[in-house]
C-alpha cells in the first residue's frame, strides 16, 4: 500500500497547481542514433522546443531542469521519449521528478557520513515506478565487496566500499531485475538539488 502512495504523489502532486513548476529530467542513457553520444546544447533546444522553459543542464550524463506547468509525470516523461526518439533515433527512459520530489531524494540519503567522505561512492537508483522493500533481500548476494543498500521511499540507494564499476551489483541493476530507472552519484545528485534550490545554471 505504501508503494501505492508513493508512485501516486509521484504522477498526480504536479497536477494539483497548473502554476509553473520546476522539474528534474535523468536519462537513462546518452546514447544516440549511429552509437554517437548526446550533446547536452542539442538536448537543451529539443527541451526549449516542446515548450518547456529554461531548460540548463548538469555535466554530460543527461541530467536537466526545466520549468513547465503543472502535468501529470507519467505524461510528460512519454512526451520526452517521444521527443528524443524523434529527434535522436533512439528511445530512452526519462524519469522526471518535481522539484519538491527531488529536494526530498536529496535530504532521504541513507548515507550521509559516507557522502561526504566520498560522494562517488555512494549512488542513487531513481525509479520511474517505487521499488519494495523486499528487493533489498533480492540483492544480499550480490554484496560481495562491502556494499550496502537502503530502499527510501522506492529508490535504492548504494554505498560502495570499493569501486562500483567492479562490484557484483552494478551488473545486477538492469531494468528487468529492479524496474526502469537510472543511477546517479551523490555528487551529481547533490549538485542537481543545489540548482534546484538557486537557479544555478551550471
Amino acid at each position: 500500500m505504501g508503494n501505492v502512495l508513493i508512485w501516486a504523489e509521484r504522477q498526480l502532486c504536479p497536477t494539483i497547481s497548473k502554476l509553473k513548476m520546476t522539474c528534474v529530467v535523468l536519462l537513462f542513457s546518452i546514447g544516440i542514433r549511429d552509437g554517437k553520444r548526446l550533446i547536452m546544447a542539442d538536448w537543451r533546444e529539443m527541451l526549449a522546443e516542446m515548450g518547456l522553459q529554461n531548460p540548463r543542464t548538469l555535466i554530460a550524463t543527461g541530467n536537466a531542469i526545466f520549468e513547465c506547468r503543472g502535468t501529470d509525470i507519467a505524461k510528460l516523461e512519454a512526451r520526452l521519449e517521444d521527443a528524443y526518439e524523434k529527434r535522436f533515433g533512439r528511445r530512452v527512459h526519462n524519469i522526471v521528478r518535481p522539484a519538491e520530489l527531488f529536494r526530498r531524494l536529496v535530504g532521504e540519503n541513507p548515507f550521509p557520513k559516507e557522502s561526504k567522505k566520498d560522494g562517488s561512492k555512494v549512488m542513487v537508483r531513481v525509479m520511474r515506478q517505487p521499488m519494495t522493500k523486499d528487493l533489498e533481500a533480492t540483492l544480499k548476494p550480490y554484496l560481495t565487496q562491502g556494499e550496502r543498500v537502503k530502499i527510501v521511499n522506492g529508490d535504492l540507494w548504494m554505498h560502495f566500499k570499493g569501486s562500483s564499476n567492479e562490484s557484483k551489483l552494478s551488473a545486477a541493476l538492469g531494468s528487468k531485475r529492479m524496474g526502469i530507472g537510472t543511477v546517479r552519484n551523490w555528487n551529481t545528485v547533490r549538485r542537481l538539488g543545489e540548482m534546484v534550490d538557486d537557479g544555478a545554471q551550471l
